[in-house]
């Protein structure tokens, strides 16, 4: 049975800058792979029913997996929800991933989650996937630089 896989993080930054950090492909391409990867965005189209294109290059081994999505639901500041599919024919099935994002006092709320991992990705695995890129998110978003 496919996994899901629930996230949680406060960042001391404003909503609006989590949503673009999700939707920007030089952001993307910045936070979102694990460490120890390289990101390309392909292609991005952030709007309903636009599509995105990107690969994870393992920076030790050089082999990459590529995968792909449409972007279901974006409601600035609030909300990216969108599908994602691996290209590798092991890894099957389409995974839903559900972004919310709340503004409270200290900054904004991130939950994350991600329905329909494949089987074949243990969810601890995944679990330490994420971790370290919403750390990287931390690090592109919490800093206020005013130049």
């Amino acid at each position: 049975m496919p996994n899901t896989i629930r996230l949680h993080r406060v960042l001391a930054t404003s909503p609006e800058k989590v949503y673009r950090a999700f939707i920007e492909a030089d952001a993307l391409s910045k936070w979102l792979p694990p460490n120890g990867f390289a990101c390309t965005v392909h292609h991005l189209e952030p709007n309903v029913g636009g599509t995105f294109r990107m690969s994870f290059r393992n920076f030790t081994t050089s082999q990459s997996h590529a995968f792909g999505g449409e972007f279901l639901e974006l409601v600035p500041g609030e909300l990216v929800r969108y599908t994602d599919k691996f290209d590798d024919p092991n890894l099957p099935g389409e995974m839903d991933v559900t972004v919310t994002l709340k503004k409270v006092l200290v900054g904004t709320e991130v939950n994350i989650t991600q329905a329909g991992v494949p089987d074949l990705i243990p969810p601890e695995a995944c679990y330490l996937g994420w971790q370290e890129s919403l750390q990287n998110l931390a690090r592109l978003v919490e800093p206020e630089i005013n130049q």
